[in-house]
């Protein structure tokens, strides 16, 4: 009997020292992005991307030995539920690091969180602006870095009416209100500026498209588009089916990108405009290697302890974009500031994060100091095939997150 009891402790002894091992060789790292609800149709491929990162990094050795271990949550698109769920991930889960959210009012509804338990959070989506957070890192676009530099686009080729067209919510608000800003200063009057919004999922855009189509009547319109998520399908199919087009009234969107068009009618809105830091469509080495990378992992994805007939990888007809190059960015300047710092704790990877480049699928980024890249920007025309082909480049521009500075 003793020696029975005794083989029982060593045995539970040694299932202890296993888990503790376990533990000890993996780093837990969270991805935050709505799975269902009104933005799934943007994020998922955000959770993929990151996955599939993860996956490259596990198979090179790790970040500083240890494996990453992947807790993915579902804030399903209801903004509260960002927070909670951001919550469990650094209290409960313990990761190290999040990468996440789409919307900025998701963001701005997670931040306090980040900043109440010193989290880090990688955000890899186009937003507003003013702001700037120490638990932060924005790898996406600034207003300078993508609203700006397709408005100067249309006024160069002679528009002079502004139709702008935005999901009810911080980003577009806030983005619309600089660029009024901005278009006053270039002599746009208010009469020639247009703003309208719709609540999140919006499907009835006829009066919408009617009120469009006689904006741009006279000619020399445009619209700048920052509708988020699923409510685009409904609005360009009204549009074309209005017989408004890219001739008579091209659509810059800033939330459009090759991801959303699969779900859109690409063949009758060719010619229409995005302006990111990436396209699919860009020919260097390692964007070739990127996407080839990526389409072969979703046909057969394989990350430890990730449950894909839950977590929900499609193979079908996938396409690589800005925000997913963003994210993936993202996670390989965390791990370079992680080995920098020799450590995973908040306060020293910040530190480290200052000034680390990485050599992404279009160019070299440079993280600065004020938490934004230095980053190339393209602006790009539609293509029939939901490709963009890209007509005006803009090289190194440094995020700027305070319009004050850009704004004369």
């Amino acid at each position: 009997m003793k020696f029975t009891y005794s083989k029982q402790v060593l045995a539970l002894v040694a299932g202890i020292m296993t888990c503790a091992t376990q533990a000890a060789e993996t780093v837990k790292v969270g991805i935050l992005h709505s799975l269902s609800g009104t933005m799934a149709i943007s994020e998922t491929s955000l959770k993929d991307v990151l996955l599939f990162t993860f996956d490259e990094i596990n198979k090179s050795g790790g970040v500083l030995g240890k494996m990453i271990e992947p807790v993915v949550v579902d804030p399903a698109s209801n903004w509260p539920l960002f927070a909670e769920k951001a919550e469990q991930l650094l209290v409960k889960d313990k990761v190290s690091v999040v990468f996440g959210c789409w919307t900025s009012v998701s963001r701005k509804s997670c931040l306090p969180v980040f900043e109440k338990e010193n989290g880090l959070l990688f955000y890899p989506v186009q937003y507003e602006g003013e702001e700037l957070s120490q638990n932060i890192f924005y790898t996406a676009e600034a207003v300078n870095q993508q609203a700006i530099p397709p408005v100067d686009y249309m006024l160069a080729e002679g528009k002079t009416k502004f139709y702008l067209l935005g999901s009810d919510y911080v980003y577009p608000r806030t983005t619309n209100k600089i660029l009024k800003k901005y278009l006053k200063s270039k002599g746009i009057p208010d009469d020639d500026i247009e703003e309208i919004y719709t609540p999140f999922g919006h499907t009835d855009y006829q009066t919408i498209v009617a009120s469009i189509k006689k904006f741009s009547s006279g000619g020399k319109a445009c619209i700048i588009s920052t509708l988020n998520g699923d409510t685009n399908i409904p609005f360009f199919k009204e549009f074309a089916n209005a017989g408004l087009t890219s001739e008579n009234c091209p659509v810059v969107s800033f939330s459009i990108s090759e991801d959303e068009f699969r779900g859109l009618p690409a063949k009758q809105l060719a010619g229409h405009l995005g302006c990111w830091t990436y396209f699919m469509s860009i020919k260097t080495p390692e964007n070739k290697k990127f996407v080839g990378d990526f389409l072969s992992w979703v046909k057969k994805p394989k990350v430890t302890g990730v449950d894909y007939t839950v977590s929900g990888v499609d193979p079908n007809g996938r396409v690589t974009c800005s925000p997913m190059n963003l994210s993936r960015m993202g996670v390989y300047l965390w791990k370079q500031a992680v080995e920098k710092a020799g450590s995973f704790e908040v306060d020293k990877v910040r530190v480290a994060m200052a000034g680390q480049k990485f050599r992404g699928p279009v160019c070299e980024v440079t993280m600065q100091e004020n938490h934004h890249l230095v980053n190339d920007v393209f602006i790009g025309e539609t293509l029939p095939t939901g490709q963009f082909k890209v007509i005006k480049t803009f090289k190194s521009v440094a995020g700027e997150p305070f319009s004050a500075k850009f704004l004369k």
